[in-house]
């Protein structure tokens, strides 16, 4: 079983998962200002994505050039990849490409530990997204393990593009942000994505 096989119920059940659910898990967290050309960008990329409405159209042109303007914003401090295989764990089926995944080192040739991130890009449904990113969370909570490089939590995010939803994993427990941020809401999704890199730096 690969990563995008992966229910929510099935990553429960087989990693003997606790699932918290929470209201506005993120909601004390400050938006990040949107530049001004980013914006403008933004907006016509979210049109265009609209019109094409494909997993890929949205992929490209919506989360990628958010998570590119999350890099900048956080000073470069972050490598982001996008469709890399992240093959952690075979005989617990952990195998398989990410859509995109952040790590905290600046290298961006090379994979390194600690990964922070994976965003999961879905066409339309978040809900088919959730087991898959949370599959992907406890490969790169192992990833980390084994690179002698822990870190108090993993994040992850099911993104039809247009609509964004969080979680976050610490050992066991996966938290799942009841709240879903639209993308005209993108200085708090920024917000919360550069929060994440700033409490783990």
């Amino acid at each position: 079983m690969a990563y995008r096989n992966f229910t929510l119920e099935a990553v429960v059940s087989r990693f003997q998962l606790e699932i918290t659910e929470s209201a506005n898990l993120f909601s004390e967290i400050e938006p990040v200002a949107l530049r001004s050309d980013f914006a403008a960008d933004l907006a016509r990329n979210v049109q265009l994505a609209s019109a094409i409405n494909t997993e890929k159209a949205k992929s490209e042109l919506i989360v990628a050039p958010v998570l590119v303007e999350l890099r900048e914003q956080t000073g470069r401090r972050i490598s982001l990849f996008s469709g890399i295989d992240f093959s952690v764990d075979a005989e617990s089926e952990l195998t398989g490409v990410c859509d995109f995944l952040i790590s905290l080192s600046p290298v961006q040739h090379l994979l390194q530990a600690p990964v922070l991130a994976l965003v999961e890009a879905k066409k339309d449904d978040l809900t088919l997204g959730l087991g898959q990113c949370a599959a992907e969370m406890i490969a790169a909570q192992r990833f980390n393990a084994e690179k002698g490089n822990d870190i108090s939590w993993v994040y992850g995010c099911s993104t039809t593009g247009t609509d964004w939803k969080f979680l976050k994993l610490a050992e066991k427990c996966l938290h799942i942000d009841m709240e879903l941020y639209p993308i005209r809401q993108c200085d708090n999704i920024l917000g919360i994505l550069a929060s994440m890199v700033a409490q783990q730096a």
